[in-house]
């Protein structure tokens, strides 16, 4: 049977910017900002995109164009005969782990969308009911299930439609109406009585919180929101028609995703300064504090419904990558048929997915290294996992690859001349820079 490809450069993006547009802009960039000062973070991590994650994302396009197969056997029809087939277990394993904690948190937006709709949130006059409301919920043992459930089953449901009908023909929709949303959204925010100080904190840099822990954080958040090192972008670039040039689309995606995490935080930061908030929330900044802000602004509940639309939208872009991992493997390694494929993932992730939803709740004091089992997979995925995976892909290119066919790859056969004038020194960030400052990340997360 022939391999689907993705139908035109306007998909092309679409899919892979939905793929790296996802929860860590929506959820995980804006608490970051919170907790790591702010502009200077912002800074650090613009900087960290373009001279190291962009390389990476190189590396994970010319691998999966070259090879024009799945994450896991990418390596072993590159490298016949070599231990480097085995480098794809981790781009197989990582996947199959995010998804599954990553599914709850998707519950939780679909919830919180429905939660939005029938206007939930006018029930709570204080943020410490509101606070309390979510505890509630995410510690209860079956609430967050159904959610989990329903998420990763409409996942499942796109990714058995294909590359073509399924997965480009939902970012092709989807991706236009989430940047409008967020874009409506951060006009509200920004307009909002007192939300200077919020954009203040976003724009004007305070060099003095510039720290290695907070350089550390943004190499991070650069890795998770790229989705680096976990065989998303190397499997969706095997789709990739031949004549697409590598450096300008994951140029484009790189753009399109720090513009949207700009626009996230613009979306939030201003209006939880507007309300006298820390912006120190962690991780239920989104879940916790936005909530109790739209029961409070004019027109907060249609902002809500919005909000919420968003957030749904943008996790599950980057479920779909995750998901069609797993699925690719077991249709071009397994002989599977996709639907097969799809449902074999599903249930897989599904099972592992309660155990992390319970985690909140009836399995709270099951631990793993003083992590509940939900903190562990985060942990392990973010700080290892794509860490360990995105060095092994900038090895393989920069040193496993001739550097003849990592240029062939990278510019067409030599026909794009941009792309001919800056190789050598995508060459040289390859070879050398990438692997030393990915291992300070690894060293950063086991010390910092």
């Amino acid at each position: 049977m022939k391999r689907e490809n993705f139908t035109s450069r306007f998909g092309v993006l679409m899919a892979m910017a939905g793929s790296a547009i996802g929860l860590g802009n929506m959820w995980r960039f804006p608490y970051m900002l919170g907790e790591y000062g702010g502009a200077a973070f912002i800074l650090v991590y613009i900087l960290c995109v373009f001279l190291l994650s962009l390389p990476i994302l190189f590396c994970e396009f010319i691998i999966g164009r070259r090879s024009q197969t799945n994450a896991f056997g990418a390596f072993g029809k590159l490298a016949p005969g070599t231990a480097w087939k085995w480098v794809g277990l981790i781009s197989l394993f990582a996947p199959l782990i995010i998804v599954s904690y990553y599914s709850v948190i998707g519950g939780w937006s679909l919830q919180y969308f429905f939660k939005a709709c029938t206007f939930g949130f006018t029930d709570y006059v204080t943020h410490e009911e509101l606070d309390s409301m979510f505890n509630d919920f995410v510690s209860s043992p079956l609430i967050p299930i159904l959610g989990h459930t329903f998420f990763l089953l409409i996942t499942a449901l796109i990714v058995m439609g294909g590359v073509k009908g399924g997965i480009e023909r939902f970012g092709k929709v989807m991706m236009p109406i989430l940047f409008v949303v967020v874009v409506l959204i951060a006009v509200r925010a920004m307009t909002l009585e007192g939300a200077s100080e919020g954009i203040t904190y976003l724009f004007k840099p305070d060099f003095s919180k510039l720290t290695p822990e907070v350089c550390a954080a943004a190499l991070g958040q650069s890795f998770f929101s790229l989705s680096l090192g976990c065989g998303t972008m190397l499997t969706y670039a095997s789709y990739v028609n031949k004549s697409e040039n590598i450096a300008k689309s994951s140029a484009a995606i790189a753009v399109s995703d720090l513009v949207f995490a700009m626009i996230a935080g613009c979306a939030i930061m201003p209006a939880v300064f507007a309300f006298g908030l820390s912006p120190q929330s962690g991780p239920g900044l989104v879940f916790k504090t936005l909530p109790f802000i739209f029961s409070q602004m004019p027109l907060g509940a249609l902002v809500g419904i919005l909000f919420f639309l968003a957030l749904l939208i943008a996790a599950l872009t980057s479920s779909i990558s995750l998901f069609e991992v797993g699925v690719a493997y077991l249709v071009e390694e397994k002989g599977m048929k996709r639907r097969t494929a799809s449902l074999s993932i599903f249930l897989v992730t599904w099972i592992v997915g309660i155990f992390c939803s319970l985690s909140f709740g009836p399995l709270s004091e099951f631990e793993i290294l003083g992590n509940t089992l939900f903190d562990f997979f985060d942990k392990l995925s973010a700080n290892f996992l794509m860490t360990i995976g995105s060095f092994l892909v900038v090895l393989f290119a920069g040193w496993k690859m001739k550097k003849a066919d990592v240029m062939d790859e990278f510019t067409n056969g030599g026909t794009l001349g941009g792309n001919v004038r800056m190789f050598n020194f995508i060459w040289f960030i390859i070879r050398w820079i990438a692997p030393l400052v990915i291992i300070a990340i690894f060293l950063s997360n086991l010390f910092i």
